[in-house]
């Protein structure tokens, strides 16, 4: 497939002047409808990927090799720009430089390499981070892994949770002259956060969750945020609707008595069944 267009228009968004919030999607149906409601991009964290794929808390167990799996059966469904949470590249900079391949073969538009100490170490108490030195040899080792000039090397940090602003400033100043093509920050709450890290930096910038009084678009597009998360709600509401289903028909509900079901209109629609239709009568014969 030809992925590269995708990866135009995400950095048509990063280029841009507005702040838009991207589907959290987990699967070619989810991506599809977030595709059809005319949403710009896509996101796929990890943490919904632990959750779709092996029906587990986000604690690292999840291969490189299963994400970029389900990460390409997104990105194959549509035409949707996919950014993607690469964690910290499974490893040190060479295992990077492996997830960054195995991406790009999977047609993600947008990746984050985070520069945090994962997995979890024996006896360690909160999360810690990889060193400055070490982060920067994360961005450029994806950066040296990257064929497709169009896909998008995302600088990602949780110092200002770990350990301030001034360390998260200077890590993204860090990545910024490293080369990736714009800077995920995680952790500001306040204007005066966003307002130092955007007059510290050039790049466009990312943003994941942020409190209600940060959230005006404009006031976010004015300080170079061109994305900004809104959680994973999708999934869970997702997760909602089949336990309730399952829980409705294990009580003696009958199947056409059941609520909150897609119509078959919305499911041919997302599954294509007519263009299967059309294929199967072109390519199969008969009626």
């Amino acid at each position: 497939m030809n992925w590269t267009p995708r990866r135009q228009r995400f950095r048509a968004i990063l280029s841009g002047a507005r702040c838009i919030h991207p589907a959290s999607v987990f699967d070619p149906i989810s991506a599809r409808i977030a595709e059809e409601l005319g949403f710009e991009a896509g996101m796929f964290a990890g943490s919904v990927a632990s959750l779709t794929v092996l029906g587990a808390p986000d604690l690292i167990l999840l291969t490189s090799s299963e994400f970029a799996g389900q990460a390409y059966r997104i990105a194959r469904a549509g035409t949707l720009p996919l950014l993607v949470d690469a964690d910290h590249g499974h490893g040190n900079a060479l295992n990077v430089m492996r997830t960054v391949e195995e991406l790009e073969s999977a047609g993600v538009a947008a990746l984050t390499i985070e520069d945090t100490l994962l997995p979890r170490r024996f006896g360690a108490g909160e999360t810690a981070l990889v060193s400055l030195e070490e982060g920067v040899g994360k961005m450029r080792a994806a950066l040296a892994a990257r064929q497709d000039p169009d896909l998008v090397i995302v600088g990602r940090t949780s110092a200002l949770q770990q350990a301030g602003i001034e360390d998260a400033i200077a890590r993204g100043i860090a990545y910024e002259r490293a080369g990736v093509d714009a800077l995920f920050f995680l952790g500001v709450r306040t204007p005066a956060q966003l307002a130092a890290i955007a007059g510290a930096v050039t790049l466009p910038i990312i943003l994941g969750g942020i409190p209600p009084e940060l959230a005006d678009p404009a006031a976010l597009a004015a300080h170079r945020v061109r994305l900004c998360l809104q959680g994973h709600q999708p999934f869970a509401a997702a997760v909602n609707a089949v336990y309730e289903t399952l829980k409705a028909l294990r009580s003696g509900t009958a199947p056409k008595d059941l609520r909150g079901i897609a119509s078959t209109h919305l499911m041919k629609r997302l599954t294509r069944d007519a263009d299967y239709a059309r294929w199967t009568k072109e390519f199969l014969g008969g009626e």
